[in-house]
């Protein structure tokens, strides 16, 4: 009988036929069979990492190049959290504390996405806020959790090929007892610090209201890789003071879209601490910061130096607010080219810093734009690139008389070579002048049609443009540049002035309401892209639009 036969004979009546294989391999084990594209993860599992988020976990699948994950409630149905995963756990966030959930993973292959796993359950945890102390750098990536407060005690960087990610309703102090304590962002590393209006995330003073002050902790500080106009080697202001604090090198950039992370709903309160005599660390620095990098809804309050400065770089951001400064709102330097749309800085006193902290600005304004100063300008005030930012629908209200020193109180110097579009702003009470162009330089910026500044508001000003006061100063044809003055009090202009109760929507009768620059001309609209657009009213609120500042701000001085 055949091989065959004897083979279908077996199999009719229910046999059990073994086949050996020829030679003298004693392996009966047979090939390897790769899981077919049905094959879910195996080995899943839930586990709380703290009150408000969990980590799930599995086991590599053979083939698989990414993962899809889903979640349900205790009872309900699943939605997709992401399909993108590639490695073999995800954390979620933003959950509810103590509550139960249910989650299933499915593999992508080259030939397909395969069934989901068996459901996994677990838990956020209990509520309650726990507390922790950073004393050394974040080597590898890490989240902060919402339910424990943080202290940074020294300079903390987090370092290259590392990201920081931070929960919304995060609460992060200074350490008082360090003095400086600061988190830096170095190049190469990323922050993803995505507040929320209801819950953002709080980087603050480690004392109690009522006796925080400037400078009690250092700062954010963002270092990026894009292009600056400085050569050689060049550092952080405030860094480089000890082996404790090394200086942080921002020159050399070359990458404009560089990704530094996100922030959104991020406050930072009463920093600004000086490590050295003229070398303060400000709320919020961005150094060589890359157009990649998210930033949207920021706050700075009650700072001891600048609020928001940007040396170099190309990021753009949205909705800032700058609340009392020891010095300028918002500085702009050594090549910044960034878009900035809806700001508002408000000053109406100097607030005592910190004992050894510093000293508030002699000349602090509400925006402070430079090109090119100090070593490494290699052609001067020229040097490219040259500072042309976009800076669009800002309100900028100063203390009126008697309040800063001398020589500060303008509401937008711009000198030592900076160009820029500044459009649809309002200008209030600064006590030396509106607006400053300062050196011939920056009058070149004009004739080269670098610099634009129109469609102001301005009111209450001791002067619209700062006039010869032994320095070179220039000024525009206000009618030409649509910079119009307006009559009456700097509070009637809007819908509320009074501290902490602001709103900065034009009032029923603003001429704020008007008078703004909707179509950009050809050099701003292609500058301004698709981030920047024209608005027909003035300022850092539209009339009828949401009050974008309101959940997540405050107004605090101490």
């Amino acid at each position: 009988m055949s091989l065959f036969t004897r083979l279908r004979a077996g199999l009719l009546l229910g046999a059990t036929v073994t086949l050996v294989a020829c030679g003298d391999d004693d392996d009966n084990n047979g090939p390897t069979v790769p899981p077919t594209p049905t094959t879910p993860p195996a080995g899943v599992s839930v586990t709380g990492v703290s009150s408000t988020s969990v980590r799930v976990s599995w086991t590599a699948a053979t083939g698989a190049t990414r993962y899809v994950v889903q979640r349900a409630p205790a009872t309900g149905d699943f939605a997709q959290l992401s399909d993108t995963v590639t490695g073999t756990q995800y954390l979620d966030a933003g959950l509810q504390p103590g509550t139960p959930y249910r989650y299933r993973v499915a593999a992508v292959r080259a030939a397909g996405t395969s069934d989901f796993s068996t459901v996994a359950d677990g838990s956020t945890l209990a509520p309650g806020r726990g507390s922790a102390t950073i004393t050394a750098n974040i080597a590898t990536s890490r989240t902060l959790f919402a339910d424990t407060t943080y202290t940074l005690s020294g300079f903390i960087q987090v370092l290259s090929g590392a990201t920081l990610t931070i929960e919304p309703g995060t609460k992060i102090i200074g350490d008082f007892d360090v003095p400086g304590s600061s988190l830096f962002i170095t190049r190469g590393a990323r922050i993803v610090a995505n507040g929320t209006a209801q819950n953002p995330i709080v980087f603050t003073s480690e004392r109690a209201v009522g006796q925080r002050q400037p400078g009690d902790w250092g700062g954010l500080i963002i270092v990026g890789n894009a292009p600056i106009n400085r050569t050689g080697q060049v550092i952080i202001e405030g860094t480089g003071t000890g082996s404790a604090n090394p200086p942080q090198v921002y020159s050399g950039g070359n990458n404009p879209t560089d990704n530094s992370g996100s922030l959104r709903y991020v406050r930072v309160e009463f920093a600004g601490f000086a490590t050295a005599t003229d070398a303060e660390l400000n709320s919020f620095t961005f150094a060589a910061v890359g157009s990649g990098t998210q930033m949207e809804y920021l706050e700075a309050l009650a700072g001891l130096d600048d609020h928001f400065e940007w040396f170099g770089g190309t990021a753009d951001a949205k909705y800032l607010v700058s609340y009392e400064s020891g010095d300028d709102h918002f500085d702009m330097s050594e090549g910044f080219s960034g878009r900035l749309q809806y700001l508002v800085g408000y000053q109406s006193t100097v607030l005592p810093p910190r004992p050894a902290a510093g000293s508030p600005s002699s000349d602090p304004q509400g925006i402070e734009n430079d090109g090119c100063a100090g070593a490494g300008c290699t052609d001067g005030q020229n040097s490219a690139p040259l500072t042309v930012p976009v800076v669009a629908n800002f309100t900028l209200i100063g203390t009126g008389p008697g309040v800063v020193p001398a020589g500060g109180g303008y509401g937008m110097m711009i000198r030592r070579g900076t160009g820029g579009y500044y459009v649809n702003g309002i200008v209030a009470d600064w006590p030396n002048a509106a607006i400053a162009i300062r050196d011939a330089a920056t009058n070149t910026r004009i004739t080269e049609g670098n610099l634009l500044i129109s469609n102001i508001l301005q009111m209450n000003n001791n002067a619209v443009f700062q006039t010869p006061n032994g320095t070179s100063v220039f000024g525009l044809d206000t009618t030409a540049n649509n910079i119009r003055s307006a009559a009456g009090t700097t509070a009637s202009v809007f819908l509320g002035l009074t501290q902490p109760n602001f709103d900065w929507t034009p009032s029923a009768t603003s001429p704020a309401r008007e008078g703004g620059l909707a179509t950009f001309p050809a050099a701003l609209a292609t500058k301004a892209g698709t981030f920047v657009t024209g608005t027909a009213y003035r300022g850092a609120a539209n009339p009828s639009g949401p009050k974008w500042w309101q959940g997540w701000t405050t107004y605090a001085r101490n």
